[in-house]
């Protein structure tokens, strides 16, 4: 364990392990390390990790995160990275209380990491693998030259985002009944048909088989097309098919890996922020807290938790949702019978004492994402009560003000802010469209039309990875339309 931290903090820290222990939960080992605040700045923009690829973006992140806390704007509390065992760091900054918060705060988001099924594909040793793309792209810097080597890394990270965040959980391997299938059919192709065995060897000589078996895979070379089914990880596709030198491939492939460690953080924001201030706001107010503390506390805690109108904060969404739903099943306040109570009040008082409300909330932390989080467990009446409603901006009188109140209608624009996490669905459908070696990409439009800017700025990246001119199927204000890229200009015509 870390001994860098002061004796105070230290015994704080053994404290508090022990009190989330207690409580259920279950944790790599945590290394705690004290810095700075310019020294924070540095991992935030570094996303939590000491050792990054060299590259602008995280000049630019650390430039923004600094002026923020220069001008008062911003103060990054806490941090934590999902490696076993984990790492956090501590502001030196603070006084002992936010450091209290703080520690049980990470030991939530920890037990989050190890527990819950959307991050039980994640690399847990990604920090000696973020040092190791270091190396890798630095010597390509010295190679090819900085400038060279940052421009292919500017194309690939405009594109991290088209990858397939299921794809870690599909069966990995070739089904080998199937391919031996094919392999004895294709060992019968041209074959002759032979009554007599003897006769074998004359009526379908060795020569003749191989010239069958070559027309037969040039003729299922030129039909195959690629790729078979339409394919969500544009990255592996790139990857696979696109003329890239040995080491553009080893690029793309580094942000390829780091934008899948990223994703469980990404599909879990509500739950994992809610699931560790819960946890932080039940250890410090029963367990951790001084009498002299608990107003320093409760500011900062109800800092965490503020929520501007027309803006989700994960903090206040998740911790509450937590409670709500431990409160209904510690009173059996859901299923078949509750739902069908016609009786408002007898409702509000419900309570069959089935205490089953902690046993809940922990199966939610193992198996649910932000997605079905939402979907199964908010109700009207928890949208009725936190105001969860929709807002549009009026210019007339220079405000948000409430645009919807039905509870399906903000439901249904919560989950589509979440779906594949806010972004488009994009496909590749064809490697050689039109027979030209174009690349055919397919928004799988769902009620929500792509920003053009991003939309060009995207196929361009694309079209200088892929090497020749990329196509985009979508739908534009209920118009399906074709916009393509090609030789630096960009165009869209009616399908």
């Amino acid at each position: 364990m870390d001994t860098s931290l002061p004796d105070e903090l230290r015994e704080a820290r053994d404290a508090i392990r022990k009190y989330a222990a207690d409580f259920g939960l279950d944790f790599f080992d945590v290394i705690f390390e004290m810095v700075d605040y310019d020294e924070m700045n540095s991992l935030a923009a570094l996303e939590g990790f000491p050792v990054r690829y060299p590259h602008w973006r995280f000049g630019m992140s650390y430039d923004q995160l600094s002026k923020g806390y220069e001008w008062g704007l911003q103060k990054i509390y806490e941090m934590v990275i999902n490696t076993n065992p984990s790492y956090a760091y501590l502001l030196k900054s603070n006084p002992l209380v936010d450091q209290k918060m703080v520690m049980a705060h990470v030991y939530g988001h920890v037990d989050f990491f190890k527990n819950n099924f959307w991050f039980s594909r994640t690399n847990r040793k990604m920090l000696d693998s973020m040092a190791n793309h270091s190396v890798r792209i630095r010597r390509y810097m010295d190679e090819y030259g900085q400038e060279v080597v940052e421009s292919f890394i500017d194309q690939c990270l405009s594109i991290e985002n088209l990858i397939d965040p299921h794809l870690p959980f599909q069966e990995k391997g070739v089904d080998q009944k199937k391919l031996e299938t094919e392999q004895q059919q294709e060992a019968q192709v041209g074959k002759i048909r032979v009554d007599r065995p003897y006769m074998e060897s004359f009526i379908n000589p060795k020569e003749f088989l191989d010239e069958q078996k070559k027309r037969f895979d040039e003729k299922r070379k030129e039909s195959k097309k690629i790729p078979p089914e339409p394919q969500k990880d544009v990255l592996q596709f790139l990857l696979q098919y696109a003329p890239l030198e040995s080491w553009q491939s080893d690029v793309l492939s580094i942000v390829r890996e780091e934008a899948y460690y990223f994703v469980p953080q990404r599909q879990t924001k509500i739950m994992n922020e809610g699931w560790a201030s819960y946890w932080h706001s039940k250890i410090m107010t029963q367990k951790a807290l001084r009498d002299s503390e608990i107003i320093d506390f409760a500011h900062n805690h109800a800092g965490t938790l503020v929520m501007q109108p027309g803006r989700v904060n994960p903090y206040k969404i998740g911790i509450e949702l937590f409670r709500d739903i431990e409160d209904r099943w510690n009173r059996g306040a859901f299923g078949k019978e509750f739902e069908e109570c016609q009786d408002n009040e007898e409702k509000v008082r419900w309570d069959k004492k089935l205490g089953k409300g902690r046993e809940k909330i922990f199966q939610i932390r193992r198996v649910d994402n932000d997605i079905t989080f939402i979907d199964n467990y908010i109700t009207p009446e928890f949208v009725e009560r936190f105001k969860l409603y929709t807002y549009e901006f009026n210019r007339r009188t220079n405000q948000f003000e409430i645009a919807e109140r039905d509870f399906k209608k903000v439901k249904e624009k919560l989950l589509g802010q979440l779906t594949n996490m806010g972004q488009p669905f994009i496909m590749v459908t064809d490697g050689n469209f039109e027979n030209r070696g174009e690349l055919l990409l397919w928004h799988h439009h769902q009620g929500v039309d792509l920003d053009l800017r991003w939309a060009k700025e995207t196929l361009a990246s694309v079209s200088k990875i892929w090497g020749r001119p990329v196509n985009l199927q979508t739908e534009i204000e209920n118009q399906k339309k074709l916009l393509v890229y090609s030789k630096g200009e960009f165009s869209e015509k009616a399908i």
